[in-house]
């Protein structure tokens, strides 16, 4: 509803735009008219010119017979014609400004009372608004102390869970340990007592450094491919394009052998990626075990193997392009430092392929190498892939010098241009990459030297397959028990489900506090009700004592009456005195019952007192929250009301103005309209006395003739 009323206020905003721009194309129609009034003026004023030039010419020349009155007539004519549009345009001015100024009039007066509704529709939204932020405020402070109250549940429930998981680690370590302890002798040198536990943090480090390495060596692989790619293109090209004469017998050798390295790039990478793929969590990784390791040590032989073929071509056709006509000195001192660096490079090369072999030797033959010495070829294999990467930026950086050098040569083409810097590329490519590999060697050297914490205890000796097999078989064997003895979790209650027993919760609390407040008023009223009984059984049980009394005095009084009818004086005497004294006795009595159930009664009336006293002081407590309920509303209402008088204020301020505007226009109208008719009337008193002269001339034509 609130919006609603703002969407009206603003459209009640938009009539009094669309208003003001009626007024202001009134005001510029008017502006126009006085605009057109003054051609009207400069008209009469050239049309009067033209009557004295035509009376000129008429007295000048009287015999030319009726022309000039002919002319004179049409002027007349002309003028009256004119005359009476613009006497009715006046009038149609006239009706149009009083029913523009009636209908401004209707609009205001209707606006004012659409504004008075709103302001007692907003006064009304006002006092809804404040209704539900009381309950909203209410409902958060009762959800608040529901979340408070699930708080300290979820803690209690995350300190019983936390416990739970202690005393499975303990019952788990206890588990393993007996298992280890029952299992039986299957070998002869060794059993499962001496058999270590499976590190399951080695092997997750061990797989991530696999990973890595996996990475590292792709890119290396892709920079080696390239790199012999664009070399054997350069072969082709220079120092000898193909395409215009064919190459020596040595670089055809050479680019036929570069051509055949893909063959012996590619299973580094495919190698590496199966001892990756083998490293697993249910495996242990050691160098005994390892046998993948062996297919990777391997393939990088065969790589060794196949720079050391291409070397000797390398060098050779290095040497040609030296030869040649065009190479400077300084090409040639470049040609003789890049031999150097691809010996060095190849022996980089051959000195890894000697560190790796020895790290796969032990996976082939357990007492190949000693677990003392493999920190130490560990530790070389590192400042030997440094010293790689040092030799490769060394290449790169003599390559590039000479590619300087070649550009200047003059017949240099765009061909050779395009594959030397290629080539370049991938020399950095491979420096990046070797670089990487060298650095993460370094970093994870702790990891490749340190103990992996395999081994039989009791013993030196390192881990040999069969003691893993062992392992992994009683590691099977304890996740195998702790599933059977593991028992199913709850099944949890469903989502929506959850949200309709909310829904059915928080609907049933509502109703709660409904019969909450009647059952009070239920107990009220049985409370009063028992009071009233127990007032009655008092009177009941006072009146049959009453009535007991009363019969056995009446029995007694037979009796006596009975005996003294039929015994002596002494008898008479007795029974007189009995007469006597028996209402005073019963007379005593009955004081003290009345003065009982006086007591009775005036104690009920003070438990009445008193349970009334309760009632009025709860209701009073009651009656103090809404009475401050009541003042903060009555603030908020103070407030919204001060607002609405401003913006009543300036309604009627702007009322006032538009007023003030239309009054202003107004009055401009009128004044323009009396301008007008005075001008009109002059322009009449001009048109007559122009009849008359031209009547005049008629006559004196007609004398003359």
């Amino acid at each position: 509803m609130l919006v609603d009323e703002q969407a009206s206020s603003a459209s009640l905003k938009d009539q009094l735009k669309q208003r003001d721009q009626s007024l202001r194309k009134v005001e510029q129609e008017m502006d126009s008219l006085s605009f057109r009034n003054q051609q009207l003026a400069k008209r009469v004023e050239l049309l009067q010119e033209e009557l004295a030039a035509s009376e000129a010419k008429g007295k000048k020349g009287k015999t030319k017979g009726d022309s000039p009155s002919q002319q004179g007539l049409q002027t007349q004519s002309v003028f009256d014609e004119d005359l009476q549009k613009k006497i009715q345009e006046n009038e149609r001015l006239h009706i149009q400004f009083y029913e523009a100024d009636e209908q401004h009039r209707r609009q205001e007066a209707q606006l004012k009372a659409r504004l008075d509704e709103l302001e007692k529709d907003s006064e009304q939204h006002q006092a809804v608004v404040d209704g539900l932020t009381t309950k909203y405020m209410e409902t958060i402070e009762r959800l608040q102390s529901d979340k408070a109250r699930l708080e300290v549940k979820a803690q209690t429930l995350e300190r019983e869970a936390k416990e739970c998981r202690m005393r499975t680690e303990e019952w788990y370590v206890l588990l393993f340990y007996s298992l280890r302890m029952a299992e039986s002798t299957k070998f002869g040198d060794y059993n499962s007592l001496n058999v270590p536990p499976h590190n399951r943090r080695h092997q997750l480090k061990a797989r991530d450094v696999a990973g890595q390495a996996v990475g590292f060596v792709q890119d290396l692989v892709a920079a080696l491919l390239n790199f012999h790619s664009y070399t054997e293109q350069r072969v082709h090209i220079y120092p000898l394009d193909s395409s215009i004469e064919p190459v020596s017998p040595l670089n055809q050798k050479f680019s036929q052998y570069l051509h055949e390295n893909a063959a012996y790039v590619r299973p580094l990478e495919d190698s590496l990626q199966q001892l990756h793929q083998s490293i697993t969590e249910d495996t242990v990784t050691v160098l005994e075990t390892v046998g993948k390791l062996r297919n990777f040590a391997e393939n990088f032989s065969s790589y060794t193997h196949f720079l050391q073929k291409i070397l000797p071509y390398q060098l050779k056709s290095l040497e040609e392009e030296c030869e040649t006509p065009l190479c400077t000195t300084a090409l040639a001192v470049k040609n003789q430092e890049l031999q150097s660096d691809m010996k060095r490079v190849t022996s980089m090369f051959e000195k890894l392929q000697n560190y790796i072999n020895l790290l796969a030797l032990p996976s082939v033959q357990q007492d190949a190498m000693p677990q003392s010495s493999t920190s130490a070829v560990f530790t070389q294999l590192a400042a030997c892939l440094h010293s790689l990467h040092d030799a490769i930026k060394e290449m790169s950086k003599h390559y590039n010098q000479k590619a300087t050098l070649e550009q200047e040569l003059p017949t240099v083409t765009q061909k050779l241009r395009t594959t030397t810097e290629c080539l370049l590329g991938s020399l950095g490519s491979l420096t990046n990459s070797t670089g990487k590999i060298a650095t993460f060697f370094s970093n994870n050297l702790d990891f490749f030297t340190s103990s992996t914490g395999y081994g039989p205890r009791g013993g030196t000796v390192a881990l040999n397959p069969l003691q893993a097999e062992s392992m992994l078989a009683n590691k099977k064997k304890a996740a195998a028990y702790i599933h059977a003895i593991r028992k199913p979790r709850p099944q949890s209650v469903p989502y929506r489900e959850a949200l309709s027993n909310r829904r059915i919760l928080t609907s049933s609390t509502e109703s709660r506090e409904g019969l909450t407040q009647q059952v009070q008023q239920s107990q009220e009223k049985i409370a009063r009700l028992e009071q009233e009984k127990e007032h009655w059984l008092l009177e009941a049980q006072l009146g049959k004592v009453r009535l007991e009394k009363e019969n056995q005095r009446i029995a007694d009084l037979e009796a006596q009456l009975a005996a003294a009818l039929g015994g002596s004086p002494t008898a008479h005497t007795a029974l007189v005195g009995m007469l006597c004294t028996t209402p005073t006795v019963e007379h005593m009595g009955d004081e003290e019952s009345r003065e009982q159930l006086i007591k009775t009664h005036y104690m009920a009336r003070v438990g009445e007192l008193t349970t009334q006293l309760q009632i009025s002081d709860s209701k009073a407590v009651h009656f103090h929250s809404e009475c401050r309920a009541l003042a903060k509303r009555l603030a908020i209402a103070e407030k919204s009301r001060e607002t609405l008088s401003e913006e009543v204020k300036l309604a009627n301020q702007n009322i006032t103005r538009l007023q003030d505007e239309l009054a202003t226009t107004k009055r401009s109208y009128e004044d323009q309209l009396s301008m007008m008719s005075d001008h009109l009337c002059s322009m009449n008193e001009t048109l007559s006395k122009q009849r008359e002269e031209i009547d005049t001339l008629k006559l004196g034509s007609k004398v003359q003739l």
